[in-house]
């Protein structure tokens, strides 16, 4: 049973909600003020997850890998124009902020934790990964909805998909990792989860969504540096 895939989900969409109910109530200063806090939470988050990184130049090669094949494909547009469908599904959400709803869109389906979190509750049952990060994931929620409106709530369908899919190939995938396959894997998307952060807070805008494939290719690089080019060092 995927518990902490439907808790988290419900937790974006709950979240969502409150926070799009209250957003008209809230200031712009406020908004601004919350998101650098979440901005600044974000980065925290990363930097806790990068000190875990075990292979440096294959996360590292993975990240600049990873961004250039998002580009290349014009990933970022593509989640863009995903988002903008959504958005339409909403009346009244035609002037929202495409570069906050594409952070949102990443930041709920693709953080390490959450795609961590799915493979180890698919794996061994254990919904805590997701759990944690539906506390977290709730309130981040309402932030965002405060500026983007009711889409926020519609987020929660790929990120139910996409957690949906790891939870169901669990059994396949997690017994091809290693412990430093996986560590390299939290530090990767802790990168991410730093540019985030960053882009959160309006100091440089990373292209988050076009560095998405690094997170699938840190795990046969790191892999393969571990096994093949450290022991020629």
């Amino acid at each position: 049973m995927p518990i902490g895939v439907i808790c988290n989900v419900l937790a974006v969409a709950i979240g969502g909600l409150i926070g799009a109910k209250a957003g008209n109530k809230l200031s712009q200063e406020f908004k601004e003020k919350l998101n650098l806090i979440f901005g600044i939470c974000s980065m925290g988050i990363g930097i806790s997850s990068i000190v875990l990184m075990q292979n440096m130049p294959a996360v590292v090669l993975a990240l600049i890998v990873g961004t250039i094949i998002g580009i290349v494909t014009h990933l970022g547009r593509r989640i863009e124009n995903g988002g903008k469908k959504l958005a339409s599904l909403i009346p009244g959400q035609n002037n929202m902020d495409s570069a906050l709803l594409v952070t949102t869109i990443v930041l709920f389906c693709s953080s390490g934790t959450g795609i961590y979190g799915s493979i180890v509750s698919g794996m061994s049952g254990d919904h805590s990964i997701l759990l944690a990060k539906s506390i977290l994931d709730i309130f981040t929620a309402m932030i965002f909805a405060c500026s983007l409106g009711m889409v926020t709530c519609l987020v929660a369908i790929p990120q139910f998909i996409i957690f949906m899919i790891l939870f169901l190939c669990a059994r396949l995938i997690f017994p091809l990792t290693t412990p430093a396959m996986i560590n390299d894997f939290k530090a990767c998307g802790g990168l991410i989860m730093l540019a985030t952060g960053f882009r959160i807070a309006k100091i440089k805008d990373f292209p988050i969504a076009d560095m998405i494939p690094a997170m699938i290719l840190v795990w046969p690089i790191s892999y393969a540096w571990a096994a093949w080019i450290v022991p020629l060092l």
